[in-house]
């Protein structure tokens, strides 16, 4: 994954609430009621609803302004000093009297959710607080790189305003993100886009989504109605599907699924991330799909930071060395998908006898020409042909499978030829790469490559002069 070292400027505007625990565990039924009795042995609070967004946004490193209305209640006071925390100004909250700030209180026990009472208002904001918001954004628009609508239908996000806030981005260029809420979607008509998961597109498009074809109308039908840029929809573990040109679905891997509570949140928060790190809709969804992956492996609202998601891509890809050697026809079909994904292909070739530091090296610049590295493996046989009867010292799997272990080679093939030749066709590479030695010589297969590039190796390392440093310690001795 490409580094995001850029922090974008992001409004949030949304309900604002409190997501409230209780922690306990349960060993027994009430005997006043067939209910189980939870023994609470601690209490959390964090910021929940567009608060969560917000949190996620700040363990991604972003920059969060957030405008919503609340109560002027204890809640209201304590989602102030949840913001402090995370250097999240407040400024921009509007309060109405006789509102009650939300606050959804969940009991945990055992790691399970057993009950969740909620606290809140739920009736529109007054139309003094959105001409408040609208001021507010007017003042400040150009400075946001893009604006998350979090609704949750708690009475901030009228249909009104709403329109507004979409018709005020839009003048400015900057791209609205909507997580929606309800069934009628068109006051977020001129959104960038849209994240409903499967059941909330099905309720606004009255489309029953069963297979490709009907997924593919329901995002046709959110984009028509809702004059969208992107359409898209989260399918839970399925991952997240856009339509284009055509249809294209990002699917997810989840090690472990403990909570899928914010996920959304946490979804649109890293789209709208990578968007401000300049990547495309695509790589932003990606992104997004690495995220999901994180949170839902913890308990409660998470969220998850960029170290986490590295090193979650990275444990993804982990595999045992063995799936990396291929047959000639294995590799033919992965050569074949790679060039219609438009991946550059790399192919270099060679005996690898005694793995050192000038072979990883030299790898390690093979594979910096593209993005697929094949490694073409000479067999026994073929060594021998090559380097007399007293070789190879390591057998062809051996070889093949250190070879496979390390982090620049995608895939490794044994071959018994005297040449890869046959190989090279299979794989139909875009670069072919050999040793600087090669220099002003003919190279098998550099008639079906489109390129070729010379690496010098490393003085000084070479598994002859290895096994010549053996031989006269052997000697010496």
């Amino acid at each position: 994954m490409i580094k995001l070292d850029k922090k974008p400027n992001i409004l949030v505007i949304g309900d604002l609430m409190i997501d409230h625990y209780l922690w306990g565990s349960c060993d027994r039924i009430s005997p006043e009621a067939p209910v189980q009795v939870v023994n609470v042995k601690k209490e959390s609070s964090v910021l929940g609803g567009a608060g969560n967004v917000i949190n996620n946004l700040f363990a991604l490193g972003a920059k969060v302004d957030v405008i919503s209305v609340m109560g002027d209640d204890a809640v209201a006071n304590e989602l102030k000093s949840l913001l402090e925390k995370i250097e999240v100004s407040s400024s921009n909250l509007i309060v109405e009297e006789n509102r009650k700030t939300s606050k959804k209180s969940r009991l945990i026990a055992s790691q399970q959710q057993v009950l969740r009472y909620d606290m809140e208002s739920i009736n529109d904001i007054s139309e003094q607080s959105s001409n408040k918001i609208l001021e507010n954004l007017k003042v400040n628009i150009k400075k946001y790189d893009s604006i998350i609508l979090s609704d949750y239908g708690k009475g901030v996000l009228t249909t009104n305003l709403t329109k507004e806030i979409i018709k005020i981005a839009n003048e400015n260029k900057v791209k609205v993100l909507v997580d929606p809420k309800g069934k009628d979607y068109s006051k977020y008509k001129g959104s960038y886009t849209l994240t409903p998961n499967k059941k909330e597109a099905m309720e606004a498009t009255n489309i029953d989504i069963k297979d490709e074809k009907s997924l593919v109308k329901a995002l046709e039908d959110l984009k028509q109605k809702c004059d969208l840029e992107v359409s898209l929809i989260t399918l839970s573990e399925n991952g997240i599907a856009i339509l284009k040109d055509e249809l294209i679905v990002k699917p997810t891997v989840a090690r472990e699924v403990y909570d899928v509570t914010g996920a959304g949140d946490t979804v649109i928060a890293s789209i709208a991330f990578a968007l401000g790190n300049d990547l495309n809709i695509e790589e932003a969804i990606s992104f997004a799909n690495l995220a999901a992956g994180v949170v839902v492996g913890k308990i409660g609202s998470a969220t998850a930071t960029l170290d986490e998601i590295y090193e979650y891509e990275s444990s993804l890809h982990k595999s045992s060395s063995t799936s990396h050697i291929k047959t000639f026809q294995e590799i033919e079909k992965l050569a074949y998908k790679f060039h219609e994904l438009g991946k550059k292909v790399v192919f270099t070739n060679g005996c690898f006898d005694i793995l050192h530091a000038g072979h990883v090296k030299y790898l390690e610049v093979a594979k910096s020409y593209g993005d697929v590295l094949i490694v073409g493996v000479n067999a026994d046989s073929s060594v021998r042909k090559l380097k007399g009867p007293t070789r190879p010292i390591n057998n062809q799997d051996d070889r093949a499978y250190i070879l496979a272990s390390l982090e620049s080679v995608d895939y490794v093939v044994i071959f018994e030829e005297e040449t890869p030749y046959e190989l090279i066709k299979l794989v139909k590479p875009h670069t072919l790469v050999k040793g600087g030695d090669y220099e002003g010589k003919d190279v098998v297969g550099q008639d079906i490559a489109n390129e070729l590039k010379l690496v010098q190796f490393v003085d000084g390392k070479s598994t002859t002069n290895t096994i010549k440093r053996i031989q006269n310690s052997e000697t010496s001795n």
